[in-house]
């Protein structure tokens, strides 16, 4: 096979990929703002347009694939061509994630739970997110550090925000007829904190493999 065909295919991988990322992190941003502001119809638009993420995750798959069965790349490009495979799993299960978060604002009650803030957790997941997409673009190993590092304060935020919660609601008196939407609602509000933390995890999942793309190591140390 001609080098030049295969590695004007290698570009389009990267592109593409980097693209899907971003539009993956723009989804995740439209889930929480509407978590934020309970728009139940912007929370039921992201929970029920997943479809064409998976498409592109299952085209690029194939495309990998074929990278490697028809070219049969080595050492760098090799690299490139397993990491971008593997980093699409975890674009595509962060996309899972926001499809999660748009279906607990669809089904949140309203007014039930007082409105715990989780804006700055999911500014942090979002940004460690966007993060480890521009440090694929970029083949930046000190990008891929940064936001590895980034993971403990997104972790220890989600933390507190579960603590928060629990000292808002033994100061909080339902009425006796919403208390089932109250525990339900709490449930998906633990539930979103969950998700963004496992955001975070596969931005730090992305920034390890670009980081072996780049080095030849995935040894994030922080």
């Amino acid at each position: 096979m001609p080098r030049d065909a295969f590695a004007d295919r290698l570009a389009g991988l990267r592109a593409d990929v980097y693209a899907l990322g971003t539009d993956v992190v723009d989804r995740l941003d439209r889930a929480t703002t509407a978590y934020e502001w309970r728009d139940h119809e912007m929370g039921r638009a992201v929970a029920t347009t997943d479809d064409a993420i998976n498409e592109r995750y299952l085209s690029l798959e194939r495309e990998c694939i074929d990278l490697l069965a028809l070219y049969q790349p080595v050492a760098s490009d090799l690299r490139v061509v397993v990491a971008s495979f593997k980093i699409l799993t975890d674009i595509e299960r962060v996309a899972d994630l926001a499809a999660n978060l748009g279906g607990y604002v669809d089904a949140m009650e309203s007014e039930t739970i007082p409105n715990v803030p989780i804006a700055d957790i999911a500014d942090m997941a979002l940004a460690q997110l966007d993060g480890a997409m521009a440090a694929y673009e970029d083949a930046d190993a000190d990008r891929c550090r940064e936001v590895a590092a980034a993971d403990t304060d997104v972790d220890q935020r989600c933390g507190a925000a579960t603590d928060d919660l629990v000292r808002t609601l033994v100061n909080h008196s339902p009425a006796e007829d919403d208390t089932e939407a109250l525990l339900a609602d709490t449930k998906r509000y633990l539930l979103t904190v969950r998700d963004l933390e496992r955001v975070g995890d596969h931005a730090v999942n992305v920034a390890a493999r670009t980081l072996y793309m780049v080095e030849s190591s995935d040894a994030l140390i922080y």
